[in-house]
């Protein structure tokens, strides 16, 4: 039978689009199925403030009445404004979101999505995207023996040479850091650490979750300032943070997440959130009947094997300076305490971090983390 592709918007269609990757995956360990009612959301315009400044086409492949692929081709308005020499930029649009049964209905959906993009005028395509730079970027080339953690994604190793056959280059490298946390750090790090302390200037501090908006708003600030000029940087809007908030609300621990101030002024933060991977993979998707029992509970005082720490920040003016290490070392330790201590964890993620990344990529390797999973972004002109 002929494989059909064509764009869809429709709830039904919508709920087709997430349910594919639950066969597509079944019999992979280390898929984790996202919980549907959020992944509708996540394509829905009414339920994602992304889609305020941002438009997307979601195309459905089918082939003898059964839905074999899946993309999103999608224009982020903001990221059109960005140098061209940090990744996005006037003309460019992205794809994600994708899957397909078959190498062949995978390229067809690749077409598909390169035509709406030619038609919205760009001339350059990025993917995998899925579907904001801040939700799940890039596509797994390494580390598919162990599941991700909570929003970071996983992909067939196949569909990297499917990529590339179709004409995408590599683009930019993401990469997350595995770390040990039971261990103590290295005698170096640990006088780094106490000599900070030490530092009367120096204040590294717990947020106040029952003042969330505000210090949301203060870690808002420095992620901007800090991360202004990395490759892909596309600002996170007011609407975009309100949702972030309601997602991540439930698993946001004031010792977890730390500011540092100096000199009384916030100019850095580190955020740490437990896996919640850990507990929404055995539900299958599904919060009813009793899943939405299960994680109330696990989510009244978590237990997780690892924590992810997936947005580290220090203000632009501090970044040439040791004092930028000497608070990234500090936060890094005291949440490695809390992790241990209160929430039992035993490993810990960093990232991701972009492989350019000197400063970051020193911290991982100074605590003796190292490289487990590698996500390529690729691009190509239409």
């Amino acid at each position: 039978m002929p494989v059909t592709i064509r764009p869809i918007d429709s709830k039904a269609d919508r709920k087709k689009f997430v349910d594919l990757p639950f066969r597509l995956y079944e019999n992979d360990p280390n898929w984790v199925p996202p919980l549907k009612g959020e992944a509708l959301g996540l394509i829905t315009p009414e339920k994602n403030g992304w889609y305020s400044h941002a438009k997307a086409q979601l195309f459905l492949a089918e082939e003898d009445g059964r839905v074999v692929g899946r993309i999103s081709a999608h224009i982020d308005t903001l990221a059109l404004t960005m140098p061209a020499d940090k990744g996005f930029g006037p003309g460019v649009g992205q794809w994600g979101l994708m899957d397909a049964e078959r190498e062949d209905i995978f390229t067809a959906l690749l077409a598909a999505a390169e035509g709406w993009l030619r038609d919205q005028g760009m001339t350059r395509a990025l993917g995998p995207i899925s579907q904001s730079i801040w939700e799940e970027p890039g596509l797994l080339i390494e580390g598919y023996d162990h599941p991700p953690t909570i929003m970071m994604g996983h992909a067939k190793p196949e569909y990297r040479g499917w990529i590339e056959r179709a004409g995408y280059e590599p683009v930019k490298r993401l990469q997350t850091y595995d770390l040990d946390v039971t261990k103590e750090f290295p005698p170096l790090i640990g006088r780094i650490v106490a000599a900070g302390e030490r530092n009367p200037r120096i204040r590294i501090r717990e947020v106040d979750k029952s003042k969330f908006d505000q210090e949301a708003a203060i870690i808002l600030a420095i992620l901007n300032d800090a991360w202004a000029d990395n490759w892909g940087f596309v600002p996170l809007t007011p609407p975009e943070i309100k949702d972030v908030g309601v997602k991540l609300k439930p698993i946001v621990f004031n010792d977890l997440i730390r500011i540092a101030e100096l000199d009384g002024k916030p100019v850095a933060f580190m955020i740490t959130l437990p896996d919640l991977n850990e507990a929404i993979k055995p539900l299958n998707g599904n919060l009813l009947p009793f899943g939405w029992a299960k994680l109330l509970w696990w989510l009244r005082a978590p237990k997780v094997h690892t924590m992810r720490v997936p947005l580290m920040g220090v203000v632009k003016e501090l970044q040439a300076s040791r004092l930028a290490s000497q608070l990234a070392f500090m936060m890094i330790e005291y949440i490695r305490r809390s992790s241990i201590k209160k929430y039992g964890a035993k490993r810990g993620e960093i990232g991701w971090v972009l492989d350019d990344n000197q400063g970051m990529n020193a911290i991982a390797d100074a605590i003796d983390s190292h490289v487990n999973k590698v996500y390529q972004i690729y691009g190509k002109s239409l």
